[in-house]
């Protein structure tokens, strides 16, 4: 029988609790920069997974993610690649993968911004989640780097201590992640009016409608819209978010591509 996985619980509040209150955050594009996933490819490219062509792909989606936003084509399409190629890792292979990537890749592109907030909700006694499209393994590492309680992540499916290609339930996106929350505060005994929820993404609106505290970072022209028409909270943490994105589009596309393309060319590696 494949082996199954739970939310990891990595650390406890600083300050005595309030009861029935936690925050819940997403993490690509509102607690780091870019998609996390994509790390993980190029991560995943090192330990030789995948050609040099692959690599190229997952670069462009990641520009595309940084530009523009989620897209759920791409979130399906990224994630079905990297449960194939993933598949015969092992799950001490994956855990360390976390470990290197979150060291390597991710820590250096949380927006402190964030990261305050979240520090802000454990100050003052909050349980403060990550909930999250990213693997499992990969959303408890940043987790428990930050100091956060836990984390929701997408789960593989494990037979034989071994990644079998195939995911256990679905990918956690989008209304699935208002499920996933919802299962939390049942068994945490929260009260989602006192919660708070934290996206930069419009395919979160059900997550954050959920809360009594919903609050957009980065947010995409939808969820701007969106937050604008119903009051939310906005914080944008993107330096220079206009020109540079307009900027790119007009004149450094292909040389953002070519760049994150090197990126991955320099990581040759046998896989382990």
């Amino acid at each position: 029988m494949p082996e199954e996985k739970y939310v990891a619980v990595v650390a406890e509040p600083v300050a005595a609790p309030q009861h029935g209150e936690a925050a819940f955050f997403d993490v690509d594009n509102t607690l780091m920069r870019g998609a996390s996933l994509f790390h993980v490819a190029r991560k995943m490219h090192q330990r030789g997974a995948f050609t040099i062509p692959q690599a190229a792909g997952f670069a462009w989606k990641q520009l595309m993610f940084v530009l523009r936003g989620e897209k759920l084509d791409d979130v399906h399409s990224v994630r079905d690649t990297a449960l194939a190629l993933g598949a015969g890792f092992t799950v001490e292979d994956v855990e360390a993968l976390g470990e290197e990537v979150y060291d390597e890749m991710i820590e250096s592109r949380i927006w402190p911004g964030a990261k305050a907030l979240a520090e802000q909700h454990l100050r003052v006694g909050r349980k403060v989640w990550l909930v999250t499209a990213t693997p499992i393994e990969v959303a408890t590492v940043i987790s428990s780097r930050l100091g956060l309680t836990g984390a929701l992540g997408t789960v593989g499916e494990i037979l034989d201590g071994c990644y079998t290609g195939r995911l256990v339930g679905e990918i956690l996106h989008g209304p699935a992640k208002a499920v996933a929350v919802s299962a939390v505060a049942e068994a945490e005994g929260l009260d989602l009016a006192r919660c708070w929820a934290y996206s930069d993404s419009h395919n979160d609106i059900p997550l954050l409608s959920m809360v009594g505290h919903p609050v957009a970072i980065n947010p995409d022209a939808r969820l701007r819209r969106h937050a604008r028409e119903h009051n939310w909270p906005v914080y944008d943490f993107r330096s220079g978010r206009r020109a540079a994105t307009l900027g790119l589009k007009a004149a450094t596309a292909g040389g953002a591509i070519y760049g994150l393309w090197r990126g991955f060319s320099r990581f040759r590696g046998p896989r382990v």
